[in-house]
């Protein structure tokens, strides 16, 4: 599948407007890793882009400039590989439109049958928050980054590294600008903060710390290595209620925030971290 992706490969610029461009990815392949069941998966959520170059011209040929956000539902059979999406919305670059409803539009339909679900697109971009997003009722996050904690793995996710104490059940969010994962083609790094919000037992701030950077050389995509996040701390830790969204740093012009959490719970603030 990989070989078949525009990333990691020289591709032509758009010069017209092409929805074949789009290349969705099966979700099932990732999860299966897990042992998720797409008729079962134990978490809700979404994939929310923020798109920064985003142009085409109007009636006149005159052109027209404008970021947008795409909403993609975590229950989609597939996601959208991100530069086949870039490449995508700069092939609207030459194409002219009645009106930006029409470009609305337009995005909407190819990004829903992409994805096989019904995508979200609105003009404009959350504002930049302190990148740590709360949601109604939660507690202001502890940030663990200044943990002294001595890190020795990096290559692959090691979840024996969360640890959680049943006779201390508490209501809290966790926040670390240090995960890191590789891009599963090309190697290239992709950079995070992760917001994590639970109720039940108290989880081992250290032991979480160094299971995020236990992703510092996995290869994975950003949707997936927050699905890995969300099932490693569900089954280790035990959590009654558990939200977690990573926000990725912009790369091509669009940044990703998957978010995923334990059906019910409201989604964080859409917001923008200051890295990205």
């Amino acid at each position: 599948m990989t070989s078949e992706l525009p990333l990691g490969r020289e591709v032509a610029y758009p010069r017209a407007y092409d929805p074949s461009l789009l290349f969705p990815i099966a979700r099932d392949a990732g999860r299966e890793a897990l042992g998720l069941r797409a008729d079962a998966l134990p978490f809700a959520g979404h994939d929310r882009w923020h798109a920064y170059e985003l142009s085409w011209l109007d009636p006149r040929g005159k052109p027209v400039a404008a970021t947008a956000t795409f909403l993609v539902p975590a229950g989609s059979p597939k996601l959208i590989e991100s530069k086949s999406l870039k490449l995508y919305l700069n092939s609207l670059n030459a194409s002219r439109f009645d009106t930006p409803a029409d470009v609305r539009a337009r995005i909407t339909t190819d990004l829903s049958k992409a994805a096989g679900a019904a995508v979200t697109v609105d003009f404009g971009l959350p504002p930049v928050d302190a990148g740590d997003g709360a949601a109604d009722g939660d507690p202001a996050p502890v940030p663990l980054d200044a943990l002294d904690v001595d890190c020795s793995e990096y290559d692959h996710p090691n979840p024996a590294l969360l640890a959680a104490d049943p006779d201390d059940v508490v209501h809290e969010v966790l926040h670390s600008t240090l995960l890191k994962s590789n891009c599963p083609v090309t190697g290239q790094p992709d950079w995070a903060s992760l917001r994590l919000a639970y109720r039940g037992p108290r989880i081992d701030r250290e032991g979480l710390l160094r299971y995020l950077v236990s992703f510092r050389e996995h290869a994975g995509f950003h949707e997936q290595c927050v699905e890995q996040v969300f099932t490693d701390v569900l089954a280790r830790c035990r959590p009654a209620a558990l939200s977690v969204e990573a926000r990725y740093t912009r790369r091509g012009g669009l940044d990703i925030n998957p978010w995923r959490a334990t059906p019910g719970l409201p989604p964080p603030a859409a917001g923008r971290d200051p890295r990205q």
